[in-house]
């Protein structure tokens, strides 16, 4: 997922370039039927089995957008980068999604409302994540949840959005928060990873 705050501590990226090799990572473009099956499985899990109105922030090329679509979720992803938009809209042309140009800190979604909120890899780089939650969850309908996809990354310098800090975050947000450990599951990532990486998920 893209990062998208105009403070945030990866501005620097230039995500319409990345665009072109975004999905050359196993757990972006879910390219190994492997890899796209453990992240359906997971979202399956995570999402309500009836279908919903999904807002995918940082949604990238889509790729979790796709899944969420094939569950039969109405979907809407928002992303500063045209490019990743573009991707996406190609990724899922024909389904029942739509995808935004815009700060995924303040989505340009107008009175809409939606059942979940699904973040990967973006509430790490904001400055102020506590803020930027409080305003996403004017999002969501009563009994929405959120689904955000963490973790700290690297252990000379790691950086990232530890569970407990963000489970303290959500805590006066919502009624249930549950954290799902992904640390322990390769096939996630194509790869062993030996750095926190969680799923949080919180109900209103």
């Amino acid at each position: 997922m893209t990062s998208n705050s105009p403070g945030e501590e990866r501005s620097g990226v230039d995500w319409d370039t990345e665009s072109a090799t975004f999905d050359d990572e196993p757990d972006h473009g879910l390219r190994d039927p492997a890899v796209r099956e453990a992240w359906a499985a997971r979202l399956r899990g995570w999402l309500p089995r009836d279908p919903v109105d999904v807002l995918d922030l940082g949604c990238g090329t889509g790729s979790l957008s796709l899944l969420a679509s094939e569950a039969r979720h109405r979907v809407t992803g928002v992303d500063l980068s045209p490019r990743m938009v573009e991707l996406a809209r190609a990724k899922l042309a024909g389904r029942d999604a739509a995808f935004l140009v815009g700060d995924a800190v303040a989505p340009p979604v107008g009175e809409q409302r939606f059942d979940v909120v699904l973040v990967r890899h973006v509430l790490w780089t904001l400055s102020d994540p506590g803020r930027v939650l409080r305003h996403w969850r004017g999002l969501l309908r009563p009994g929405g949840r959120f689904v955000l996809v963490e973790g700290v990354w690297g252990t000379v310098s790691p950086a990232g959005l530890p569970a407990d800090r963000l489970t303290g975050l959500l805590t006066p947000l919502a009624q249930d928060v549950r954290v799902e450990r992904l640390s322990d599951d390769p096939v996630l990532w194509g790869r062993e990873v030996e750095d926190e990486r969680y799923a949080v998920i919180a109900v209103l």
